[in-house]
């Protein structure tokens, strides 16, 4: 299913899928219908400068959303999306999970946004104008953050879901204070998931800011993908860069401008993120779930699998798997 959306002035986009998919709205939930799926959506405005969609539902059948933003001249907002945050219908429903990561963007980048059937979508979306953005962090002294703050051009950042992020969305779901407050709670809650964000971004190292152009932001964005879809092959950066028509030093700068990890770290973090999907109740091996990715010495695959995880994958299926 395919469902075009125009999102004017940064608002409607809830109402306009509801719509779409014949969903009933009561008060600020929309609720997804038995015969489309499970679960909810809802959102919050606190003016022009701040707004907040939560999600919490899955699909039957596959559906992508064609997104196109129509803002106003003077509109210049941010979105946050932090991606897999919620997880307490995917072992009821037996739903795959949505990858878990915060993506930053400009809200003027229109977007398809794919949502495959019988997957559990638990995200919080934030949209926030930059004077108000100013206004929470404009004392901090770090490019990234200045980035947020001042940028005209497009860019494009992504970071780790923390625990922080996931406890604090948590809270959201089962909000403790009466009706007349849950309004002014839900604001101080979105506030503080921006908090966390940026204390991430701070994380990154100082150096200077390139500005991409939308062309780039695409190339880096397919680099991302052809990674994820060959997870068995070490990345060629040679390869890589000529496919994106650049430069090498000039991939490798953006990627991590954009990622916060060079291409092989970034590679080698997914890596390691499938091996603990795979070894997390899906009845392979740890020398399965090694050879599947690539790895030829099952030594090396548990010393690269303990440093990004914590513990060895022996360890790690005898914990989570099944």
């Amino acid at each position: 299913m395919k469902i075009p959306i125009t999102d004017k002035n940064g608002s409607g986009i809830i109402r306009a899928f509801a719509q779409a998919i014949g969903a009933t709205i009561s008060g600020r939930f929309v609720h997804i219908p038995e015969s489309k799926g499970g679960g909810y959506l809802t959102g919050f405005s606190w003016g022009s400068d701040l707004r907040m969609m939560v999600r919490h539902y899955y699909l039957k059948e596959d559906t992508v959303i064609e997104r196109t933003n129509e803002l106003a001249d003077e509109q210049d907002d941010v979105i946050f999306l932090l991606s897999g945050v919620y997880s307490s219908l995917q072992a009821e429903k037996n739903l795959a999970p949505e990858r878990a990561y915060v993506f930053i963007c400009v809200q003027a980048l229109s977007s398809l946004m794919d949502m495959p059937s019988n997957t559990l979508f638990g995200s919080v979306t934030i949209a926030v104008s930059r004077s108000y953005l100013r206004h929470l962090f404009g004392e901090i002294d770090h490019p990234v953050v200045a980035s947020l703050l001042q940028a005209k051009s497009h860019f494009a950042f992504e970071t780790d879901i923390s625990p922080e992020l996931v406890k604090t969305a948590g809270d959201m779901l089962h909000q403790p204070v009466p009706e007349g407050l849950e309004n002014r709670y839900y604001k101080l809650k979105c506030e503080e998931l921006l908090c966390y964000v940026v204390a991430s971004l701070m994380q990154r190292e100082t150096t200077p800011m390139r500005t991409m152009h939308i062309d780039d932001l695409k190339a880096i964005y397919a680099i991302k993908q052809q990674l994820q879809s060959h997870l068995n092959e070490a990345p060629d950066i040679a390869s890589l860069a000529r496919e994106a028509s650049m430069s090498q030093p000039k991939l490798r700068k953006l990627f991590k401008q954009t990622f916060g990890k060079g291409v092989f770290e970034y590679y080698q973090s997914m890596r390691m993120q499938e091996a603990a999907r795979l070894l997390n109740g899906k009845g392979l091996t740890v020398s399965e779930v090694g050879y599947q990715l690539g790895f030829i010495n099952l030594s090396h695959f548990s010393r690269v699998f303990e440093e990004h995880m914590g513990r060895k994958p022996k360890k790690f299926s005898a914990l989570h798997g099944e």
